[in-house]
């Protein structure tokens, strides 16, 4: 995590069309839409969770605490504030003005990400929340909390990894899904409630199955959105040329 990474300049030809510009009628494939429209995901996320949690009353929380284990609610504000920090930073090494006019604090805003938000919300998630719930990994959406908390941690190291080998193009690929699982447990939330506000919906599901199904459901799908997103994108950048790249090759 020492070593420097520098990215290579953007590409100035000035006859070269970015690939992320579509015709008229295209507005939805601008990238900064996308991006205010993660914000507002960011932003709601934290709304939803941080006043409860930082007013430090247990009474507050939203997840079920053991009695048997005085801290557990303390780990869940700690899950909390590490977990909006992570997707507060990740949000910025997705902003591309930021990470060509200021890469410093692009590759900070990576390293707090790592540091201070994949590992340990993940780590309190797998080694103290889920087994201090009742029926540990076996009760209900834990498994799909833990699949998803593992698989966050892998895609960021992967992430770092290229960015460490200077393959940007791979590196936004892989953080792009690190960003996908970040937002796993909030989209799980969001089926949830929304099931759960209408009852004709759900009534034919049992509360334990369909928090199971929210935990699985909700990482799965966000995933498989960035995934047909990256492969989208990545086809529209071969049919403008390889010279439009977001990440140009530093070796020629």
């Amino acid at each position: 995590m020492t070593q420097e990474l520098t990215e290579p300049p953007a590409i100035t030809d000035p006859n070269q069309r970015p690939a992320t510009r579509g015709g008229p009628g295209s507005w939805w494939r601008q990238p900064y839409l996308w991006l205010v429209l993660l914000l507002g995901v960011v932003v709601f996320n934290a709304l939803y969770a941080l006043p409860r949690y930082l007013s430090l009353d247990p009474a507050q929380s939203r997840s079920q605490l053991n009695p048997a284990h005085s801290t557990h609610f303390g780990m869940v504000v700690a899950h909390v504030i590490t977990g909006n920090l992570a997707l507060i930073t990740v949000l910025l090494q997705l902003w591309p003005w930021l990470r060509r006019n200021y890469p410093q604090v692009h590759r900070l805003s990576g390293r707090i990400y790592i540091l201070g938000g994949v590992l340990p919300a993940t780590a309190l998630a797998l080694f103290t929340l889920i087994p201090f719930r009742d029926g540990g990994f076996g009760g209900p959406g834990s498994m799909g909390l833990a699949a998803n908390g593992v698989l966050w941690v892998i895609a960021t190291a992967i992430g770092w990894r290229m960015a460490r080998r200077r393959q940007w193009a791979q590196h936004q690929r892989w953080m792009i899904y690190s960003f996908a699982l970040a937002l796993g447990t909030s989209w799980g939330r969001v089926l949830f409630e929304t099931i759960t506000t209408y009852p004709s919906l759900g009534k034919h599901i049992s509360i334990y199955a369909l928090i199971d199904f929210s935990s699985w459901l909700g990482w799965l799908l966000g995933l498989l959105i960035a995934h047909l997103w990256v492969e989208h994108r990545g086809q529209r950048t071969t049919k403008a040329g390889a010279q439009t790249v977001t990440y140009p090759s530093p070796i020629r």
